[in-house]
């Protein structure tokens, strides 16, 4: 059952016929193609499978988690393909990242949205960690939903991660986060995850490496 999902998954990402001067795949999701630029230069300007799987996670479960007129945010970007389907899909999205790739993140929700969603989104730089209350001030921002995928690798802002998530969460905030499994120090993450969060799997794809987890505040656990 993993390998079907997984080959299922994979069939929606395509490429370009002919080369082109500007790299770019390919993607079928919430009933659009989507075409996302993508960079070599850095971790944060390439689709990696987890977006796939949270994107196909929320075209396949969309009346369970209905995005439809939600506040969504996404942590870490990249190239902005899960804000892309949760904007296709009626969410009110923000998309974040780190300044140097905002121009392409931008770029990409643009061209993917402009007239075609109910609510246009935004992109807008998130350091995590940094001026949290000054940029997303906890009386005015209110999320339904945070999504993050691989957003957990090697990098020295665990520490900050981890704040960013429980700034930008609320009582009745539902994150949902799709990471692969890599070395053991991004692994324990999960675990320092959990004395803030209530955790629980929803899919699993061992052939990817790859959980998508469901969380909520500690003790605010919806079923």
């Amino acid at each position: 059952e993993d390998e079907e999902i997984v080959a299922e998954i994979m069939r929606r990402r395509f490429f370009p016929a002919l080369i082109t001067h500007k790299a770019w795949e390919g993607f079928h999701f919430a009933g659009h193609e989507i075409r996302i630029t993508e960079a070599t230069d850095c971790y944060g300007a390439v689709v990696w499978p987890s977006a796939l799987v949270l994107c196909y996670f929320l075209e396949t479960n969309s009346k369970q988690y209905n995005l439809v007129d939600k506040n969504v945010i996404e942590i870490g970007a990249g190239t902005g393909l899960v804000s892309i389907v949760a904007s296709l899909l009626g969410a009110l999205v923000t998309a974040t990242d780190l300044p140097e790739l905002l121009g392409n993140l931008h770029h990409n929700v643009l061209q993917n949205t402009k007239l075609k969603c109910k609510h246009q989104p935004c992109v807008k730089e998130l350091s995590w960690g940094i001026d949290l209350e000054k940029n997303f001030p906890k009386p005015s921002c209110h999320f339904d939903y945070i999504l993050a995928a691989d957003v957990v690798y090697h990098h020295p802002f665990l520490d900050e991660l981890l704040l960013t998530f429980d700034h930008l969460c609320r009582n009745d905030t539902v994150i949902l986060w799709a990471m692969k499994f890599r070395l053991e120090k991004e692994n324990q993450f999960v675990g320092r995850f959990q004395t803030l969060f209530d955790l629980e799997v929803i899919s699993d794809f061992p052939s990817l490496n790859i959980t998508l987890y469901k969380a909520m505040r500690k003790g605010r656990m919806k079923a």
